[in-house]
């Protein structure tokens, strides 16, 4: 795939790696602002289930 990106940019190496690496930030841009917020809330990060309520004293 990165191949495919690579040989379909104008221009020669550091053109090429300049607009990789814009590429590369508008991807982690995009990421952060819509598809993180949007899944946030189905992922089960707040279900913490380790509490202290039911813990043992194992070794006293």
């Amino acid at each position: 795939m990165y191949g495919w990106i690579w040989r379909h940019l104008p221009g020669n190496a550091w053109v090429r790696g300049f607009i990789s690496l814009v590429l590369a930030l508008a991807v982690v841009y995009v990421l952060f602002q819509y598809v993180f917020p949007w899944a946030e809330p189905l992922l089960p990060f707040g279900d913490v289930t380790v509490d202290g309520a039911g813990a043992t004293r194992a070794g006293r």
